[in-house]
């Protein structure tokens, strides 16, 4: 098969991943990372409490309103669904998000290891062995878009080194071609971690650095950038330093970043949370959408995990179905309206905790 063979359905499966109003439920945490989120509630990460939790995820009436399409790990995507919570026997999770019309992906790198002559804490992604046959067989079970998480970060130090962007840039490339050749749309997520005492002026120019090498890059490998998506960072200062930006300034700077350096051609820009709190993110979300509202191509969604689950998880605790629905339909609710740039602060139930994890890998 070649990218050809897949371009209208990539090109389709973009759109509907781009529908106004929506984002993404990123619920593709490694069975390490799901267990550090049940050991907080003090649950057992065990294969039938994750079964169950996702089952709950779901089978959350009405989610499509403000979710199209989820990203799950690879245990979720064969995986049958608590009959106590689907009501019946032998349905796949993936099913379940089916029939409300949420497109299934999969997170299909293998994580980062450290970047032989990079500086201090550099990484590259790893994952691109064996891809094309993963794809396809991520393809037949029902997987129609794909995750890969580059990571870079802005150091005193010097990071992130040239030799760090485009090494990320390069692997997000061929991860992007290789499984559109297999029907899969790439999530292009070139993440900058929060982590760092920076300004929101130094994370802009490197941002503009990282998103302008990564779509040359996307070029030079003949990635089809209409049957594409991008994951970024809001334009945020590091966690520890000292003079906070507004939402409105994170706004403005992030619709100036995008402006200057990711093509028209792309659907949808669904921004990660990256540790800000679940109100914070939809917060920003919606400065976004205001600051860039008349004047962006692209659809301006998200694609959060942390900051949608993390209340659901808390009201669940592993027995509560009902209110675990109940606060991750708020939080997606919230940021449905956020992404046309509707929200208003506190209209929805969140918890105001910080996300925030140092160097946060997953």
């Amino acid at each position: 098969m070649s990218l050809d063979d897949f371009r209208e359905e990539l090109i389709a499966t973009a759109a509907a991943l781009a529908a106004p109003g929506t984002g993404l439920l990123a619920a593709d945490e490694s069975t390490g990372t799901i267990g550090k989120r049940f050991a907080a509630i003090g649950l057992e990460n065990s294969e039938a409490n994750r079964r169950a939790y996702r089952s709950l995820l779901s089978t959350s009436a009405g989610l499509n309103g403000s979710i199209s399409g989820v990203i799950l790990f690879e245990e979720t995507l064969v995986q049958v669904a608590d009959p106590a919570i689907a009501g019946a026997e032998g349905v796949r999770i993936t099913e379940l998000f089916q029939q409300q019309g949420i497109v299934p992906g999969i997170k299909v790198d293998q994580g980062v290891e450290p970047l032989a002559g990079g500086l201090a804490g550099e990484s590259w992604c790893t994952g691109l062995k064996g891809l094309a046959e993963r794809a396809a067989r991520y393809y037949a079970a029902g997987a129609r878009f794909a995750k890969w998480r580059a990571v870079l970060q802005i150091s005193a130090g010097g990071c992130p080194s040239e030799l760090a962007v485009r090494e990320n840039a390069w692997g997000l490339a061929r991860y992007a071609r290789t499984v559109q050749e297999q029907g899969l749309v790439p999530i292009v997520e070139p993440e900058i971690l929060m982590d760092g005492d920076h300004d929101i002026v130094t994370s802009a120019a490197v941002q503009e650095w990282v998103l302008r090498t990564v779509y040359e890059t996307l070029a030079l490998n003949g990635v089809l950038l209409e049957g594409s998506l991008l994951k970024p960072s809001m334009t945020l200062a590091g966690a520890d330093c000292p003079q906070r930006p507004s939402a409105e300034e994170v706004g403005a700077f992030t619709a100036r970043t995008l402006s200057r350096t990711v093509p028209a051609a792309v659907p949808a820009i669904l921004f990660l949370s990256g540790g800000l709190s679940e109100e914070d993110a939809s917060l920003c979300l919606n400065a976004i959408n205001q600051a860039a509202a008349g004047s962006a191509p692209w659809h301006l969604g998200f694609s959060f995990g942390r900051a949608l689950q993390h209340s659901c998880l808390q009201h669940w605790g592993g027995t509560d179905v009902v209110a675990g629905q109940a606060a991750l339909l708020a939080r997606a609710r919230a940021n449905g309206a956020a992404s046309r740039g509707v929200y208003a602060a506190g209209s929805e139930p969140s918890d105001d905790a910080s996300l925030f994890v140092a160097k946060y890998s997953y």
